[in-house]
This record gives C-alpha cells, structure tokens and sequence, in this order.
C-alpha cells in the first residue's frame, strides 16, 4: 500500500509541476527575472501551495501516523545556523541558473529534456560530493562554534 501511494502522490505531484508550468525553466526564470519581463503567474502557484500546505501541516501535527499507518516523521529544526544559509544559497543561485530545482528538474527529465539531464547530474554530483565531504566530518559535539 505504501509503494502505491508513493507512486500516486509522486505522479500527482509531478503533474501538478507540468500543468503549473514549474518543468518549464523558460517560466521559471521569467519569474525569477524581477527587473526584466516578469512573469508572475508562479507567484499565484506558490501561494495556493503554500495555502494548501499550511493547512495540511496544522491537521498533520496533531496525528501520530500518517493516512496510510505510517509514522508522522515532520521537520522540527527552527535553528538557522551557517549550513543552512549556505545550502539555501547554493539551492537559489542553482534555480537561478538552470531554472530547475530538483522536483521539476526529475519531471523535466521524464519528458526527455536535454537541459534537465545536465542539471540532474550536476545535481547528484553535488549531492554525492556532500555525502563525502559530510562523512569526513568530525561528529557535531566535537566541532567548535
């Protein structure tokens, strides 16, 4: 049951990007382009997410386990801290340049296009380049501030 709705959550999700127009790197980075040609219709599609989401969220802290069984496992970190910063940087100037962020970039590449193969290797490249460098890393109570 699980892997089912899995599938049927990933393939309602990825439709949504299409039909949305996030797949689309052309509109993506015509909303991004505030000084330019703006295009603002992804403003209006962050905005029923976020609606949408908000909602979930509230109905979702106060159960243990999911619709399906599973356990309710939601994000807990409220510190802001320099790993965090950087990330959402890296992850901005990413969008920025490619007009992909990894949701859309997949879907992107499911309909066969070139520039999201490039920027789904580039996307595991970093992602396996982070796993390295984070093993390497000393345990968190041994770092200093």
């Amino acid at each position: 049951m699980f892997i089912f709705t899995s599938l049927l959550s990933g393939l309602v999700f990825g439709l949504g990007l299409i039909v949305s127009g996030m797949a689309n790197p052309a509109k993506v980075l015509g909303f991004l382009d505030l000084t330019g040609n703006w295009d603002p219709s992804l403003a209006l599609v962050m905005a029923g997410a976020i609606s949408i989401s908000f909602f979930a969220f509230l109905v979702a802290q106060k159960r243990s386990r999911s619709l399906i069984g599973a356990d309710m496992r939601l994000p807990g970190g409220r510190h802001i801290d320099r790993r965090l910063v950087v990330g959402g940087l890296l992850f901005g100037v990413g969008w920025g340049i490619a007009g992909f962020c990894p949701g859309p970039g997949l879907v992107a590449l499911g309909m066969g296009e070139v520039k999201a193969l490039v920027f789904v290797a580039s996307m595991l490249t970093g992602m396996i380049t982070f796993e390295v460098l984070d093993r390497r890393r000393p345990p968190l109570t041994q770092q200093t501030a």
